[in-house]
């Protein structure tokens, strides 16, 4: 069944506020982990325009591509490598006001600026990480970080990674 975000606001703030109980809403409904994945991308794309949103699964040790929404991406990281390695390592929050001032960037798009990754945590391990990037400079805040952590403890919670 098909779903139509409703998003009234222009704040960002307000926007994340609009639309994490309509993307609750709709992952609740459905098992498949692609599927949830996949709506989640194109939500967080089609209310913000971020350039790329996406996830990479812990698979093999090391972190592999999963359902995105932008540009052809890099496939699979190593778990050291990057700032989606980073995330994966340090289990925390990482924003990047420039990504070509972070040490180990991996350029899969030149056109990526900015980047926001999210660890998902499941049982007290890190099971995927949310990547957000854009193509403006110190494009992510403190606002993007609470409500994209918030979207990854709903995705923790309902699904099996």
């Amino acid at each position: 069944m098909a779903k139509t975000l409703i998003i009234t606001t222009t704040s960002r703030q307000e926007k994340y506020i609009d639309l994490i109980p309509q993307l609750q809403s709709l992952l609740e409904n459905e098992t498949d982990l692609i599927a949830n994945l996949a709506n989640t991308a194109a939500a967080l794309r089609q209310t913000f325009g971020f350039f790329w949103v996406g996830f990479y699964l812990v698979k093999d040790n090391q972190l592999v591509l999963a359902p995105f929404q932008g540009d052809i991406a890099c496939t699979r990281i190593p778990f050291h490598k990057g700032v989606c390695g980073a995330c994966y390592t340090q289990e925390k929050t990482l924003i990047v006001p420039d990504v070509e001032k972070f040490e180990g960037h991996i350029a899969c798009s030149s056109l990526s600026k900015s980047e926001i990754v999210i660890p998902i945590i499941q049982n007290n391990k890190v099971v995927a990480v949310l990547d957000v990037d854009s193509d403006e400079l110190d494009d992510f805040s403190e606002i993007d970080k609470k409500y994209l952590e918030e979207i990854g403890v709903i995705l923790a919670s309902i699904l099996h990674f």
